[in-house]
């Protein structure tokens, strides 16, 4: 070998090793990375996915920050997710966060689509200085214990079981911070919802979780412990939910454990499936009889819960009461629409059965009207409302109170991964895998619950503040407009016009 050939080899040799002391220094620096990432995350208690993924769980990130350049390219996603798109659930992240909630470059909203709400904005708005926060409400006014709340947007039912214990729990700490109610869903109240402080609706469902005796009947003892607690404030007989109208809760055998079996008073470790119906309501009449034996066991308002296939039953129960008189009347009606539900469902019942709220709620806020009970029977809309605007509309509408359960899931971290009634629900919220669950701290979640509720109010009083009046609780069917099939938009008051409206109309 020459002397030449000899330096070049040399010279590769030297470069080969440069080359793998830099390979070795730059893994070496990448496995230190991951290694302190990955500490990093599995301490930290803001994010679930990342605490229950470590590392990888950045990528969901990386490629939802790269979705807002690349949507140019592919789809524009914003708006055209199911059942609730990228914009909804961003809306509610943000809030949650208490980050800034403006955009950039117009809205992504098609507010030419046949059904969309309009606001009607007034040329003369509401100063700030002007506005008033939402008045209270009293709830059950000839009640031994009525419950009075100003609080505009709550949580709707979702009981121990189909949701986590930490989820309960930041919930119940956030509705407390907020100064919301929580409803139990039909589980019955664990002590996770007493533990956070707020206040309670314990709903009654089919199966009587909680407040039944051993042959599954409404038992009267148990049902005067649950009214002793102080932070129960009402109760809600459950007769229908969005996600499955005609049909019982289901909770699978895994998700009963021997916890949640003991407070709800049936075996562990079996399918909770509840009956589709109280067996011993099988008319309006039965059902008024339920109404008034509950409130008179525990001296709390009651009302009940349903999904409407339309407004006949309606009027045959608003007769029934005027027959016996309006004391007989639900201290308030939960209205839940077609397009609602959080759990397992079957599939032709939460695609097909049911009206959804966007049409049930002006049939019964106008029926309670047209029978003299608007009044006395307070309104609760529930079903897929998570926005301002969502919110917004219903109190154009006529309700009193809005509820939500899938917007307060967002705000405990919830990523749409529609694993709810499998056990393996990635951000901790609807499992009973403690490897999962710890990714969901509630002490750092109940600030988000809290958030959410804040921001949304706030920014409901800001549209409200645009159509001209003081307070959210002021707005009216006069203040939104309504897009039709054939373009141009009409005035929600004469698309649905008001029947013999109770409240005094507000012109702006």
């Amino acid at each position: 070998m020459s002397g030449s050939e000899s330096s070049i080899q040399n010279f590769l040799l030297a470069t080969l090793e440069i080359f793998s002391v830099i390979l070795l220094v730059v893994l070496t620096m990448i496995l230190v990375a991951v290694i302190v990432t990955y500490i990093f995350d599995i301490t930290q208690t803001k994010t679930a996915i990342r605490r229950n993924y470590p590392v990888i769980g950045h990528f969901r990130y990386f490629f939802e920050h790269l979705g807002e350049f690349f949507r140019q390219y592919f789809f524009a996603m914003d708006r055209e997710e199911l059942p609730f798109n990228r914009a909804q659930r961003s809306w509610v992240y943000r809030a949650g966060k208490n980050l800034p909630n403006t955009v950039a470059f117009g809205s992504t909203r098609d507010i030419r689509r046949p059904g969309s709400i309009l606001f009607v904005n007034c040329p003369f708005p509401t100063l700030g200085e002007d506005a008033v926060p939402p008045g209270p409400v009293t709830i059950g006014e000839d009640c031994q214990h009525p419950y009075t709340t100003a609080s505009l947007f709550n949580i709707s039912g979702m009981s121990y079981g189909a949701l986590s214990k930490p989820a309960v729990l930041a919930l119940s700490m956030g509705a407390k911070r907020a100064g919301c109610w929580m409803n139990t869903g039909e589980g019955a109240v664990s002590p996770y919802h007493l533990e956070g402080g707020a206040d309670i609706v314990f709903q009654i469902g089919t199966a009587k979780n909680g407040v039944r005796d051993l042959a599954g009947n409404l038992n009267d003892d148990k049902l005067k412990e649950a009214a002793a607690l102080p932070q129960v404030k009402m109760f809600e007989i459950k007769l229908s939910q969005g996600a499955k109208p005609g049909k019982g809760g289901i909770l699978p055998a895994k998700k009963v454990t021997e916890e949640i079996a003991e407070i709800r008073g049936i075996p562990p470790g079996k399918d909770a499936i509840s009956p589709n119906r109280h067996p011993d309501i099988r008319s309006s009449s039965d059902l008024l009889d339920m109404i008034e034996r509950v409130r008179r066991v525990t001296g709390k308002p009651v009302g009940f819960k349903t999904v409407i296939g339309g407004p006949q039953w309606l009027d045959s129960l608003f007769d029934e009461i005027n027959k016996r008189g309006a004391s007989s009347a639900p201290d308030f009606i939960t209205l839940d629409g077609s397009d609602g539900g959080t759990g397992a469902a079957p599939m032709p019942l939460i695609d097909a059965v049911g009206l959804s709220l966007r049409e049930s709620l002006y049939i019964l806020v106008d029926r309670l009207n047209a029978h003299g009970l608007r009044d006395r029977v307070k309104v609760v809309a529930s079903g897929k409302l998570i926005t301002p605007a969502d919110v917004a509309w219903a109190l154009c509408v006529g309700a009193d109170f809005i509820t939500s359960a899938r917007g307060f899931m967002f705000a405990l971290g919830c990523i749409q991964a529609l694993q709810c009634n499998k056990n393996s629900c990635p951000t901790g919220i609807t499992t009973h895998d403690p490897k999962l669950q710890k990714g969901l701290v509630p002490e750092v979640k109940a600030d988000r619950v809290a958030n959410y509720v804040t921001n949304l109010v706030h920014e409901v009083g800001v549209i409200a503040h645009s159509c001209g009046v003081k307070s959210a609780r002021d707005l009216r069917r006069q203040h939104a407009r309504i897009v039709t099939a054939d373009g141009p938009s009409v005035a929600l008051d004469e698309r649905f016009p008001p029947v013999n409206p109770s409240r005094e109309e507000v012109v702006s």
